[in-house]
C-alpha cells in the first residue's frame, strides 16, 4: 500500500488537508495516510488537535513507497526549525513524488525556489512576495483557488476543497463524473441554492 504523507508542524492547518485524507484513507483506494514533521514530538494544530506524527525528518525512511506529500498550511511555515522539510520536498522532487501545498506551504515552497519554474497559486502574490523574499516565480502565478502543474499542486487557504479534488485526480482516486459528483456535494453541498 502506498503512503500519502502530510507534513504537520505545531500550528498546522488542521482543515486543509481533511477533506483529501479521509478520502484517501476509505479501504480500497490503495493509499494509507500518514503524517510527518520535523521530529516525532506531538504537535497541536490551530484547531486544538494533538497529533503525535507518524515519521521524522531525522528518522525518514528513503524506503518508503510514498505516493504523494501533502503540505498544509498554518502559523508554524515561518519558523526557521520548519524549514527542515526542504529535507522531505527535495527527495520527493528528485524521485517525481508529487508534493501538494496549500496556504502558508505554498510561501514555504516559494521561497525555496520550488515554484520558480511550475504554474502556481498561493495567498495572492503580493503575500507570496512579502512572505517569501527569495521567491522569483512571479510570471507562472495564477490567481485561482487551485493549480495543477506536472508534480505540483499548489493552493490558496481558501481553496481547500479545490485542492482535494486535484489531489484526488492525480492520484486516481475519483475521476470524470465521480470527481465532479464529490466535488460538487462538498462545494455547493447537496441541496444547492
Amino acid at each position: 500500500m502506498k503512503e500519502v504523507l502530510i507534513f504537520i508542524t505545531d500550528g498546522f492547518a488542521d482543515w486543509e488537508a481533511s477533506y483529501v485524507s479521509s478520502e484517501l484513507n476509505k479501504p480500497g483506494t490503495g493509499y494509507r495516510v500518514k503524517t510527518i514533521a520535523i521530529d516525532q514530538e506531538a504537535k497541536v494544530s490551530m484547531g486544538g488537535l494533538t497529533v503525535l506524527p507518524d515519521y521524522s525528518v531525522k528518522g525518514f525512511n528513503p524506503n518508503l513507497e510514498i505516493a504523494m506529500l501533502i503540505i498544509p498550511g498554518g502559523t508554524g511555515w515561518r519558523e526557521e526549525k520548519n524549514q527542515q522539510a526542504k529535507v522531505i520536498v527535495d527527495y520527493c522532487v528528485k524521485k517525481d513524488i508529487p508534493v501538494a501545498a496549500i496556504c502558508d506551504a505554498t510561501t514555504f515552497l516559494g521561497n525555496h525556489g520550488y515554484l520558480d519554474n511550475h504554474r502556481h497559486t498561493g495567498n495572492t502574490l503580493p503575500y507570496l512576495k512579502q512572505g517569501a523574499p527569495n521567491y522569483r516565480g512571479d510570471q507562472h502565478y495564477v490567481d485561482a483557488q487551485s493549480v495543477r502543474d506536472e508534480n505540483l499542486i499548489t493552493a490558496n487557504g481558501s481553496g481547500a476543497v479545490e485542492f482535494s479534488r486535484d489531489i484526488l485526480e492525480r492520484l486516481g482516486v475519483f475521476i470524470g463524473d465521480e470527481l465532479n459528483e464529490w466535488y460538487k456535494i462538498f462545494k455547493q453541498g447537496y441541496f444547492p441554492s
